[in-house]
């Protein structure tokens, strides 16, 4: 996830793009800004928000590939050590 197509930008982390996602909503709940800042900063925020649901489908997969049962990919929800009884 380094890098997109030869050429185009490097792909930002899950990490930054939701820290920046966050910044953007805080600005948009602020309220105080003009209509033209705030379409730019809306579809910058739904662009975030695109590459991070990417991104975590995109470990899920991964996730899935490593789950193995008997030699076919048989996927499993995630289950914390704290539910388990």
């Amino acid at each position: 996830m380094a890098d997109n197509d030869a050429g185009s930008k490097p792909v930002e982390s899950f990490e930054t793009c939701l820290d920046e996602l966050e910044q953007v909503v805080k600005q948009l709940e602020a309220g105080d800004l003009p209509l033209e800042r705030a379409l730019e900063l809306f579809e910058r925020g739904m662009g975030l928000s695109d590459l991070c649901r990417k991104q975590l489908e995109e470990a899920e997969t991964r996730v899935e590939i490593l789950i193995r049962k008997d030699g076919k990919i048989q996927p499993e929800p995630f289950r914390p050590a704290s539910d388990k009884s």
